[in-house]
């Protein structure tokens, strides 16, 4: 039997091979919150009947069913491929490096169609029974990762999905020896593409991947249910770094509206030769919209720099996952 509270519960993923359609959870991440649930449209009957002055339950029928929601957790140092491929859309095989226990995983930015997971949740009663919830077409709407100092790289997911089942059985959660990156891992580059040179004074950086998308394919002859979410928009990519007001490298930026490179990077423990456990986002082109430094009083100036990020005409952005998966 489980707890019987939140410290029962768990979350399961698998990538799907075709859209909706349940597949076995084989990873399992260590959720710091969730919202996911199911999300019904009901329609009843407006019909009028001699005196009857309440619409009757045998009347009321289910017109469209979906489910969306957010999970969020802690960025570690496994079981976050599956995630990161449905979000960035590239077809990714973890590479090993040379001949030793590491393995990178490039996520490349491109369409996601075709991109969807298996989300498995495991609910515990007070009584130590774990229900599930199984969300089927999971797309990812958006993605924002973020550390500050003393804190850890976390993650706030947005999803949209098909439906929600509750027929495939709970799977047993195992969880690999994990670790959480974190601040004391943490670098920050702007300069140059492939150039970059390390900026002072970060104490806070946050980017965010939105992937728009037309999640209301609602067709004849699908029971109610969507049809594979289809992008509409261009991808949008923000953020924001948060300094002590060391040099004027990124306010000379934002006057200028030149454009950097941004690469950030969370390098952990060495696994073999000269591969570390890594994470690392890189945004080819960036542009500085705001927060010019002002002075609010006797402090250290602390600017805020928000940015978008933006193509450079040749390199997409890209996440890179170095860990010892050797498969999503």
């Amino acid at each position: 039997m489980a707890i019987g509270s939140g410290l029962g519960a768990q979350i399961g993923i698998a990538p799907e091979t075709t859209y909706g359609t349940y597949v076995a959870p084989t990873k399992f991440v260590e959720l710091t919150k969730e919202s996911l649930q199911l999300k019904k449209t009901t329609a009843t009957s407006q019909g009028i009947a001699a005196n009857r002055l309440l619409a009757p339950a045998a009347r009321r029928v289910v017109t469209q069913r979906a489910a969306a929601g957010s999970l969020e957790m802690e960025v570690t140092n496994k079981a976050m491929g599956s995630i990161l491929q449905a979000l960035m859309g590239t077809s990714v095989t973890p590479a090993q490096q040379a001949a030793t226990s590491a393995y990178l995983q490039t996520h490349i930015l491109a369409d996601t169609f075709g991109k969807s997971l298996t989300i498995q949740k495991g609910v515990p009663l007070t009584t130590g029974t774990v229900t599930r919830k199984n969300f089927l077409g999971c797309k990812i709407i958006s993605a924002e990762f973020a550390c500050e100092v003393g804190g850890m790289l976390t993650v706030s997911i947005e999803i949209d999905s098909k439906d929600c089942e509750e027929t495939s059985v709970l799977a047993v959660a195992t969880y690999p020896l994990m670790a959480p990156f974190n601040f004391a891992q943490m670098s920050l580059k702007t300069g140059t593409y492939a150039s970059e040179v390390a900026r002072n004074g970060v104490r806070k950086v946050s980017v965010k991947f939105e992937r728009p998308q037309n999640t209301e394919r609602y067709y004849a002859g699908a029971n109610g249910t969507k049809a594979e979410p289809i992008a509409n928009d261009l991808v949008k990519i923000s953020g924001s770094i948060e300094t002590d007001y060391v040099d004027t490298t990124l306010d000379d930026l934002h006057t200028s509206d030149g454009t950097t490179a941004l690469v950030w990077d969370f390098t952990g423990p060495l696994i073999a030769s000269t591969h570390y456990e890594r994470f690392t986002v890189k945004l080819p082109a960036i542009k500085i919209d705001d927060a010019p430094p002002t002075i609010e009083g006797y402090e250290v100036i602390k600017p805020t720099y928000a940015f978008t990020g933006l193509f450079d005409g040749t390199n997409q952005p890209s996440i890179e996952y170095m860990s010892t998966d050797i498969a999503l």
